[in-house]
This record gives structure tokens, sequence and C-alpha cells, in this order.
């Protein structure tokens, strides 16, 4: 049951090989995850991470958690991706490391955030919880950053209920990793009978999953190039069966950038102010259909206004935050995503 054993073994191998060969960890969630890269870039008081507003709690908690400021900044009005010049209005000697997420599994302009990044030795973080299987001008989402960080959570297209992966790029890292994963032990050297005893070397948690959920997880990572090509499948689906409303004004529809190759991880919509998305999500409610908003904008939260600041205007944030709406999007609809286009398509009529 616990780890390391076979499965959690063949998943880190799977995770490697799709991510090109990179050294990949399976850890307990991609909250684990971001927290090591967190204890890894050596984060401390005084230090600052750029990262987009419009993003999950823990993207920021993991900065936080070490004492270090995140900045947050605005996203593409597209993309929903962090902006690139935005952050490079942000960056100031205090910047340590960006974090980028892929929002909805579509990659951040990556070749952008580089070229501003490593003049200044600033490390990214890729947050991919959302991007398994993606990918930019044929490159896999994980593969672009100093480390990426990624989602097995129930929500994700690849899933095991909970369960997440560090991947390394930068080969300077990787031991220490190790370290910090096992509680902050060499129990890794202790396993592989390369010491007598396995002693507290540095800080760190209890990182590791257990065998059970690395299991279920390797199934899925087997069929993943499968899983992933269903889901866009339904996402295209939804995306010219509503083409329509949105020449007539009505929506504005995700547009992937012609470079990336997504996962089809979420389907949106944004309407057109926040009343108008109200009234959708209710109208949608009435009729069994479970369509939600994404996230509360972090600069905007209790512990953002606390424990970050924000640099610039936030227009496309706020936007997302009042007007972005997930349509259901799971492995199986079968006829349901139909029923969810008619639906939409009354709204849009009334």
């Amino acid at each position: 049951m616990s780890s390391p054993g076979a499965y959690s073994t063949l998943c880190e191998n799977l995770i490697s090989q799709q991510m090109g060969g990179a050294p990949a960890m399976l850890v307990t969630s991609c909250s684990s995850a971001l927290e090591i890269a967190g204890i890894l870039l050596k984060l401390q008081l005084g230090d600052e991470v750029i990262m987009p507003s419009y993003t999950f709690t823990t993207t920021a908690t993991s900065v936080a958690l070490r004492g270090a400021t995140p900045v947050f900044v605005d996203v593409d009005a597209v993309t929903f991706n962090i902006d690139p010049d935005a952050v490079k209005r942000a960056i100031t000697p205090r910047t340590k490391a960006i974090f980028v997420v892929h929002y909805a599994g579509v990659p951040v302009n990556m070749t952008r955030l580089i070229q501003i990044a490593q003049p200044h030795g600033i490390k990214i973080v890729e947050d991919a919880a959302q991007a398994y299987g993606s990918s930019l001008n044929g490159q896999p989402v994980g593969t672009l950053g100093a480390m990426s960080c990624f989602s097995f959570h129930g929500t994700k297209n690849i899933s095991a209920g909970e369960g997440g992966a560090l991947v390394i790029n930068d080969p300077d890292l990787v031991e220490r990793a190790e370290i910090v994963r096992e509680k902050g032990s060499d129990r890794k050297l202790f396993l592989a009978g390369a010491v007598q005893f396995y002693t507290w070397q540095d800080i760190g948690s209890s990182y590791v999953t257990n065998e059970m959920t690395a299991a279920f997880l390797s199934a899925q990572l087997e069929g993943a190039k499968a899983i992933n090509a269903k889901r866009v499948q339904q996402w295209n689906f939804y995306k010219e069966a509503l083409a329509e409303l949105a020449q007539k004004g009505y929506l504005d529809l995700p547009d992937p950038p012609k470079n990336c190759a997504h996962n089809g991880h979420c389907f949106f919509v944004v309407t057109k102010n926040k009343e108008a998305r109200s009234d959708l999500i209710q109208f949608l409610s009435a009729r069994g259909v479970t369509a939600v908003s994404h996230y509360v904008p972090l600069h905007s939260a209790p512990a953002g206004k606390r424990l970050a600041r924000h640099a610039g205007a936030m227009h496309s944030t706020d936007r997302a935050g009042d007007c972005l709406l997930r349509l259901p999007l799971w492995h199986d609809m079968a006829n349901a995503q139909e029923f969810v286009v008619n639906a939409v398509h009354e709204w849009c009529a009334q």
C-alpha cells in the first residue's frame, strides 16, 4: 500500500516518458508539487513571485507559505492566461520566480515569457494542473519551465481522485526534491541501499502518494492520449455548435492560439456582463444543466489583500471573474452536449 512501489514507479516512468524524459515525482496533489517548488526555489521573506490572479488558491499559498509575496498581474483577454507584457512591467529586483498557469489546458506564451525571464535569471514554474497532454509548438506542456506541477484530481482529464506530479527540468534540483518529498530525509537513498540509515537532511513534508492511488492513475496515464482526444472532440462540438451565437454577439468563445494543441480540459463561454452570466446560470439550472463560474480573482480575495499585492490594472482578470461560465464537460457525455447546446441557444433567443 505504501510508496514507493511498482505502481508509483510505473506512473513516474509513464509521466517521464510523456514529458520527454524529464524526471517525474508522484505526489499527493498539484498543491503539494507547488509547495515543493516553493521550497526548491528557496523562497523567503522579501522575495516576490509573479503569477496570474485568475488561478486556484494554491498557486499563491505555495508562495505565501514560504514568507514570499505573490504579485498578481493581469491575464490575456482571450485565453485568460498570464499576460507576458504585464509580467515584464511587474518585475522588480525582488522577483525570484514566475508561476504561470495554463488555463483550461491552453498553453501560456512560454516563448515570450522565457525571453522576459532569462535576462533577469528568473525561474519559471508551470502550474500545469489543467494541461496534462497539451503542447506548445509540438513541445509538451510540463517541459517548458524549470519545474512543472500537474494535478490528477477528480476534475481533471487524467484522474486518480486525488494526486499530482512534479516534473523537474532543472537537473540541479532533482536530488533536493527527493529529500523534500520524503519529509526532509534521505529515505530514497536508504531504500536504494546507498546509506545505512536515513536521516533528517532538509525541510520537507509527507508528499508521497500511496500504491492504490498510483494503480488507478497508471491506467489513466496509459490511456491519456485517447482520453484527451475524446475530450478535445467534445470541446470542438461545443465550439462548432455555439459559433453562430458568438457571431451574433451573444457570447464570446475560447480561441486558442494556432501554435498550441490543448487537451480540451474545459469549455467556457464569456457573457457580456455579470448580470447576463447570473441569468444564464439560473436559466440552465432550471433545465437541469449545471454550469458554473470559475475563480474569484485572488487579488480581490481576503487573503490576497493581506498576503499579496497586484501590479497594474486587472481588467481582463475582473472580466473573467464576472463573466466566464464553464459548460459541463466530462469524458463521456453521450447526447448530453446537444441538450446543453439547445438550452444555451434557447436562452440567447429569449
